[in-house]
This record gives C-alpha cells, structure tokens and sequence, in this order.
C-alpha cells in the first residue's frame, strides 16, 4: 500500500500544486493529516467530501509544493504526470469485472505509449 504524488505543477492562486492519491482511502487520509491538508479539500469522494462532493474522476488532494515535500518526505512514492492514469489502470486490471480489466489494459498501453515519446 501506498501513498503517490505526481510532478505536475498547476498554478492556483499564489501557489503551484501537485495531486496526492493513494491505495486506499485510510492512506490518504492519515497522510493528509500527518502533513497538514484538510480533508475537507479531498476530490473525487463523495461520502469524505462532507456532502460537498468535488467533482473528480479519481480520489486525490491538490496539495501545494510544500505539502508535496512533506509528503514525499514522509515516504509518498513520487510519479510523473501520468502516474494518476497508470495508478487507476492498474486498479481497473485488478479488478474482478472483464469490461475494467479490458479498459484498464488499454489504458495502461496508453500510458506506457505516451511514456515512450
């Protein structure tokens, strides 16, 4: 199990921010709390977004640079901008359902095609 922070640097205000994601959800959440991020700002989650839920195709934070430090600091495992798509890939081809193992499959070969230019 892991926690993952990828290299993208998004400007948001006065700070550039990163997505942080995880295994599971417990992860998540105790590195959110261990680093200082709210999780009142988790995206993706329904049921942990307090009723608010952020609109989001995957469970992540947006964590600002000094977060992402403390993060990987704190043992995050760091990825490029695809690791969010490789990570719900391999979710997807570990799953039980033959439709997300196929799209998992081709998402994965997509994410490995576009590693490769």
């Amino acid at each position: 199990m892991a926690v993952y922070v990828d290299d993208m640097k998004a400007p948001f205000g006065n700070m550039v921010m990163s997505h942080m994601w995880a295994d599971t959800d417990a992860e998540l959440l105790a590195m959110a709390a261990r680093i200082g991020v709210d999780r009142k700002w988790i995206q993706g989650h329904a049921t942990l977004s307090f009723g608010k839920h952020r609109n989001a195709s995957w469970v992540h934070f947006d964590i600002a640079q000094s977060k992402r430090a403390l993060a990987v600091k704190a043992g995050a495992i760091e990825t490029d901008r695809y690791g969010p798509l490789e990570h719900e890939a391999r979710l997807d081809i570990a799953s039980d359902n033959p439709a997300r193992v196929a799209r998992g499959q081709k998402r994965l070969a997509r994410v490995i095609g576009a590693r490769m230019i």
